[in-house]
C-alpha cells in the first residue's frame, strides 16, 4: 500500500507561484511513477504533470511554467507553478501509479491511477 498526503494549496494572484508538496509513504514508494492531476468545477479531472524512471511528462497547457521534482530519500514529490493563471484553479490532486509516465497524459488516464492524495485547491484571482 501506499499513502499520499498532498499540500501546499491557496490563494494566489495571477502571475503568482506556488509550491505543491506531496508525502509518499509507504515500501513501494521509491519504485512508482508519481505525479499531479488537477480538477476544476464541473470539469473533468486531467493530468498536470508526472516524474518517474528518470523522465518527466507534462501537460501542454502547464509546459514553461510548471516544474515537477522529485526528493527520492524523501519519498517527496513537488509541483512548482509560476505565471499561474485565473485558468489553473482547480483541486490539484498527487498520484502515484506504475504506469511508465508517457502513458499518464493520455485521454481520461485518471481512471488508471492506483493511489490519490486528497488534494489541495489551488485558486487564482484574476
Amino acid at each position: 500500500q501506499l499513502q499520499l498526503v498532498d499540500s501546499g494549496g491557496g490563494l494566489v494572484q495571477a502571475g503568482g507561484s506556488l509550491r505543491l508538496s506531496c508525502a509518499a509513504s509507504g515500501r513501494t514508494a521509491s519504485t512508482v511513477a508519481m505525479g499531479w492531476f488537477r480538477q476544476a468545477p464541473e470539469q473533468e479531472r486531467e493530468f498536470v504533470a508526472v516524474t518517474g524512471g528518470g523522465s518527466t511528462n507534462y501537460a501542454n497547457s502547464v509546459k514553461g511554467r510548471f516544474t515537477i521534482f522529485r526528493d527520492s530519500a524523501k519519498s517527496m514529490v513537488y509541483l512548482q507553478m509560476n505565471s499561474l493563471k485565473p485558468e489553473d484553479t482547480a483541486v490539484y490532486y498527487c498520484a502515484a501509479d506504475q504506469s511508465p509516465t508517457s502513458s499518464w497524459g493520455t485521454s481520461r488516464f485518471y481512471r488508471f491511477i492506483d493511489y490519490w492524495g486528497k488534494g489541495t485547491l489551488v485558486t487564482v484571482s484574476s
